[in-house]
């Protein structure tokens, strides 16, 4: 560039920039004619004269009004053609659908939709699909067919190897199942699958979903059984069935005619609060006032499969029902009586007496639904506890007596024997905090002690041998000692004689015994102890009673695990994808309960 101070004295021979050159920065520049024609060769700034050389583009006359003339830079800011593509925006290309990079985003997309419960469609939106351009600009989204007939296929194929893997490395596996009904009356049976891993924790994999379209009876249900143990391999893990004993217990006893006009008086009142903004802002201010509650609570609405919900409703009705009567008694409400009908003092000595004889039920469901923690084991001393509390004791109101008197005959009529009770007994006494069995007569807790002897002295054939444990912890490598046969000869004589006489190998029985003793010396475990964790630690000091322990600690004590796929398949199965097939329904529970994804 080429600036000089140069004055042009020969004005009227400088005329402006070519209307066809449109750059703002010509309104200040003007250029020499010589001869009729515009010399290009410099132009010269019309505010101080200055010559500036032209080599073809805006640049230098751009810098000269930006460091000279600040005050005109402004008005030289050229506009960008947005139509125009930048550089970097030309040479972006798509990834092609093989390439490592476009193959895992197509994954991490199928795990979205597993994971999350996205319905297919999520794929054709136009907000999901902006997102994924604007994180991969040269990522092209895969249509809604490919997720549906390929990428969900392949991860709900891969997780299954996985699931399948894991499970064959245990010898013991149960298996929970019970049926359940989607919003488009279809019905399917799950099927879950639990167990004790190497490191003693219980895990548990949703194994599958299955449409029924014949009636749920034993023989159609062992069929299916039969075909799940054959698809997963399961049939030499000795298998044990836990399925959904028929109507709840307590469900029933909740429609004794009394309990039933009870609770329909309390979930009138909870329904009144809900339907009505104005009744549910003056109960509110009413808690703050007369409970000093900070946070305001709503008061419950019971569910009629879920028992423990019209507990719930109980429970919460007396903890806010000085805000409920405050609230009901207000003038500015004028609450009809025939609209709404109240609770007398006899119904409140009612409720009383209901939450306070139902709660033991309560927590014994809470503690027996724990997936987590062996439940199996909780049944037995549970039901000894359980049983005595629902006997009639002095003072009981009638409708108390009635509730009490149909739990116990309910409870009586189970754990009268069999196969059944067996298991039971003998995961109690291989819980560390229940094995001494209290609830036990002293000749049923030697019964179950000699069971377990027995039992435990079977699995000792799939222990590794003394010699096979000696020969692993010398290697492969390790050569052979050979006897010197110029040693045996000086010294045999008088050394073999006096050797030490072999020892006698122990029996199973034997073996089983001395743990069993042992295990009974033990000190007591709190009951806050994870008893998986005890066996964790002192598996070396039982080889035989810890292989035993995982064997029936696996054992869920109730389905409830199925109840709550039933709330991943309510999720899936929704009103607006009630026409999902029965295997695109499987593989999304099935990944849904068992995808393993990085945790960010």
């Amino acid at each position: 560039m080429a600036e000089g101070d140069d004055r042009d004295r020969r004005v009227g021979l400088i005329k402006n920039a070519p209307k066809a050159w449109k750059a703002d920065i010509w309104a200040h520049f003007r250029f020499y004619e010589v001869n009729g024609k515009l010399d290009k060769t410099f132009a010269v700034c019309k505010t101080c004269h200055t010559k500036i050389k032209h080599v073809g583009n805006t640049t230098n006359f751009t810098n000269h009004v930006d460091r000279w003339h600040p005050e005109l830079a402004s008005t030289t800011t050229q506009k960008v053609d947005t139509s125009q593509p930048r550089i970097d925006q030309s040479l972006v290309s798509t990834l092609p659908q093989n390439s490592e990079r476009a193959k895992r985003i197509t994954r991490c997309v199928a795990c979205f939709i597993a994971k999350d419960l996205r319905p297919y469609s999520v794929v054709e939106n136009a907000g999901f699909r902006h997102m994924l351009k604007t994180l991969e600009p040269r990522y092209k989204l895969p249509t809604r067919a490919t997720f549906t007939d390929s990428a969900l296929p392949a991860l709900y194929k891969e997780t299954k190897a996985k699931v399948m893997e894991s499970m064959c490395k245990d010898s013991r596996v149960a298996i929970t199942s019970d049926a359940w009904t989607s919003v488009a009356t279809e019905s399917y049976v799950t099927i879950t699958a639990h167990y004790i891993s190497e490191d003693w924790q219980i895990v548990s994999h949703v194994l599958q979903t299955r449409a029924i379209y014949e009636s749920h009876t034993g023989a159609h249900m062992a069929r299916l059984l039969l075909d799940v143990e054959e698809e997963w391999q399961l049939t030499d893990k000795s298998v044990v069935l836990v399925t959904d004993n028929a109507t709840n217990m307590i469900y029933r006893e909740l429609k004794l005619p009394t309990v039933s006009r009870l609770l329909g008086r309390v979930r009138r009142v909870a329904a009144y609060f809900h339907r009505s903004t104005k009744a549910k802002h003056l109960f509110e201010e009413n808690q703050k006032v007369v409970l000093k509650l900070t946070s305001p609570l709503k008061l419950i609405t019971d569910v009629a499969t879920r028992w423990n919900s019209g507990l719930d409703m109980m429970e919460r009705f007396l903890q806010l029902q000085a805000a409920v009567h405050a609230t009901l008694l207000s003038p500015a409400l004028n609450v009809d009586e025939g609209d709404i009908v109240t609770l007398s003092r006899a119904d409140l000595a009612n409720v009383k007496e209901a939450v306070k004889t139902l709660k033991p039920v309560k927590d014994a469901t809470v503690f027996m639904s724990e997936e987590s923690s062996p439940t199996v084991s909780l049944i037995a001393p549970g039901y000894a506890q359980l049983l005595p509390s629902m006997s009639d004791t002095t003072g009981d109101q009638p409708l108390m007596r009635d509730v009490k008197n149909a739990i116990k005959t309910d409870l009586l009529k189970r754990l009268r024997g069999g196969a059944e009770k067996k298991i039971l007994h003998t995961s109690s006494a291989l819980d560390p905090r229940f094995k001494r069995l209290p609830f036990l007569t002293e000749e049923e807790r030697l019964d179950v002690y000699a069971g377990v002897t027995s039992e435990a002295a079977s699995l000792e054939e799939d222990l590794p041998s003394v010699d096979d444990n000696v020969s692993d912890s010398a290697g492969p490598s390790a050569p052979k000692r050979r006897a010197s046969s110029l040693l045996e000869s000086l010294l045999g004589h008088a050394f073999n004689a006096i050797s030490e006489p072999a020892v006698q190998s122990k029996t199973a029985n034997a073996i089983a015994e001395e743990e069993m003793e042992l295990y009974c010396r033990c000190p007591a475990v709190p009951l806050s102890e994870d008893p998986l964790d005890w066996w964790h630690r002192h598996k070396g000091t039982f080889p035989l009673l810890s292989r035993l322990a995982k064997r029936y600690l696996c054992i869920p004590g109730t389905s409830v695990s199925e109840e709550r796929v039933f709330s991943t398949a309510g999720d899936v199965i929704t009103a607006k994808r009630s026409a999902l097939k029965p295997d695109h329904v499987d593989q999304l529970v099935f990944l849904h309960k068992n995808l393993e994804i990085p945790k960010c």
